[in-house]
């Protein structure tokens, strides 16, 4: 049995997308985004008191590219995931992982505009540069998809795979802070794979740590 410890509106949402997509039994344990992940029996699943981690036939795995990596190599290497001789191998690895570039920057925000409930522990500043670094990110998701290849819906030329769902939970999460306006392409390609079925099951169905559809840039000027 695959069991998936979870909290509603974060990386771990990524797994879930995945786990979904694979078709394959598994459970999931939901948390609550709070000090209770810092306790002793969680911290022996995830070290670092963070979502998600994984238990799979006895073991236990954290760190979403990681997960993502093997659950694609064990249950759909060619289909969610690239196996070593496809010619997008490369590619594959390449925008999984890039999706933890983004979101860094999008928990950033996510500390600024959410954890944080006083104003003056905020820094414009800091939200000025994570929001800037998140329209870098959407710039090479952009010019991605605008390259003039055929089958290019979606990140790889072989069409939708665990990049996709990596990279597509990443947009999900940072679009509460910076919206996908001049990035047309980013936006035709999310709103292909949003509609997907997996992605659908994914999302919270209660309470997330979101409490509003978008965040402005703070202080408002």
């Amino acid at each position: 049995m695959i069991t998936l410890h979870h909290c509603p509106q974060t990386r771990s949402m990524r797994t879930l997308w995945l786990l979904n997509e694979l078709e394959v039994e598994f459970q999931v344990r939901f948390h609550a985004f709070d000090q209770s992940l810092r306790e002793p029996e969680y911290l022996s699943l995830s070290p670092a008191g963070r979502v998600p981690a994984l238990e799979i036939d006895g073991e236990r795995m954290f760190e979403t590219g990681a997960i993502t990596q093997y659950l694609c190599e064990r249950f759909s290497p060619d289909r969610m995931g690239r196996s070593k001789d496809s010619m997008d191998r490369m590619a594959w690895l390449v925008w999984v992982h890039f999706a933890e570039t983004l979101s860094q920057h999008t928990a950033a925000l996510t500390q600024q505009h959410v954890a944080l409930r006083e104003d003056s522990m905020r820094s414009p500043i800091v939200m000025k540069l994570e929001a800037a670094r998140i329209g870098k990110c959407y710039d090479a998701i952009e010019a991605r998809l605008s390259t003039p290849v055929e089958n290019r819906d979606y990140l790889l030329t072989s069409g939708f795979s665990a990049a996709d769902i990596s990279v597509g939970q990443a947009v999900y999460m940072s679009r509460y802070f910076v919206k996908l306006d001049r990035h047309p392409a980013v936006a035709e390609w999310y709103e292909r794979i949003s509609e997907r079925p997996g992605f659908q099951q994914s999302l919270p169905q209660g309470d997330g740590i979101y409490t509003q559809d978008f965040y402005e840039p703070w202080p408002v000027v």
